[in-house]
């Protein structure tokens, strides 16, 4: 494969790659909860992507990055895998692995709204109608569930921060109306925090700044943030216990932090920055297509026709966006 092809392929990668943290973080989100996984995740991060610098760098963080550039970059981590991140997985918990990755499948709507609202960017008209099809195809897949297809059950909700692990299950569903609301306002949030977090790490990384120190800088900058909240709420000690007898919990964050911040993100990033960025978005946006199949293979969860055809319509959007 030509290397002039290098960041779609990597693009495409960032996309399975996601598809499979999404699962493993679902599954040690239900069982520990969203705070907690974020931060085991993130320290995991750190460490993986610390070695992978060490061995090709020499060194396992980036020297003399610049203030400038360590500004975009914090930022880019506050707003992408501190708020983003955390939302996004209290949407797992909330909706489902599949229903919340369709809602990040948005980001690059919001990111296109950004640009034209802050930095008066134009919106063509094929622009303005791919963002159509995308919120269109996101609220069909959405208003199906709204309307109370489903019997309601008892709430399942998601367990306290340290509390006793339950089953190892997947999926994760809202059973009441309210559950539902604010899991896909968490997606929503998640969504607009990763189109965030990826417009200001772009702006960190002008001047060919290798990807993966990016990736160093984001996750020291994120984990940081949310050890030393930890420790401000009284959640160090608790959040060093929760792993110690529960080895699927750990195995899940570890498949999660792999997939996820470390190839993902890096693999995102690369992406980003060896292909126009509305290609590699639309490409990292392929999540909720993958997903389908394999959410049904490992939580045996069905897609309706009209989930699917709204899954569809609104990846078409997604790539109107950008391809047109």
């Amino acid at each position: 494969m030509s290397s002039l092809y290098a960041g779609e392929i990597a693009a495409l990668g960032t996309a399975l790659c996601w598809s499979f943290s999404s699962i493993f973080f679902t599954i040690a989100g239900r069982r520990v909860g969203s705070l907690m996984v974020n931060r085991w995740r993130l320290l995991l991060a750190v460490l993986l992507v610390g070695a992978m610098h060490f061995i090709l760098y020499g060194r396992p963080y980036p020297a003399n990055p610049g203030p400038e550039r360590l500004f975009w970059l914090g930022l880019s981590a506050i707003l992408g895998l501190v708020f983003g991140d955390s939302l996004l997985f209290q949407a797992y918990l909330y909706i489902g692995t599949r229903l919340a990755m369709l809602l990040m499948a948005l980001a690059p709507i919001f990111g296109t709204l950004v640009a034209w609202l802050l930095l008066g960017e134009t919106l063509t008209l094929p622009q303005l109608l791919a963002i159509l099809m995308a919120v269109g195809g996101v609220a069909w897949v959405v208003l199906e569930r709204a309307g109370g297809g489903e019997p309601a059950r008892e709430p399942a909700r998601a367990p306290a921060e340290g509390s006793r692990p339950g089953p190892l299950t997947g999926g994760g569903h809202a059973t009441t109306r309210r559950q539902y609301l604010l899991g896909i306002l968490c997606g929503l949030g998640g969504a607009l925090g990763q189109a965030l977090g990826l417009v200001t790490a772009k702006r960190g990384m002008v001047g060919d700044f290798p990807a993966l120190s990016a990736v160093v800088i984001r996750m020291v900058v994120a984990m940081l943030i949310l050890w030393t909240w930890a420790a401000v709420r009284g959640e160090l000690l608790p959040t060093l216990r929760a792993l110690r007898h529960d080895r699927p919990t750990g195995l899940a964050i570890l498949g999660g932090a792999t997939t996820g911040p470390f190839l993902g993100v890096w693999l995102s990033l690369i992406g980003v920055q060896l292909a126009p960025v509305g290609i590699a978005s639309t490409l990292n946006a392929l999540t909720p297509i993958l997903l389908i199949p394999l959410v049904y293979v490992l939580f045996r969860e069905k897609t309706s026709p009209r989930a699917f055809g709204g899954t569809l319509l609104a990846m078409g959007g997604v790539a109107l966006m950008f391809l047109h």
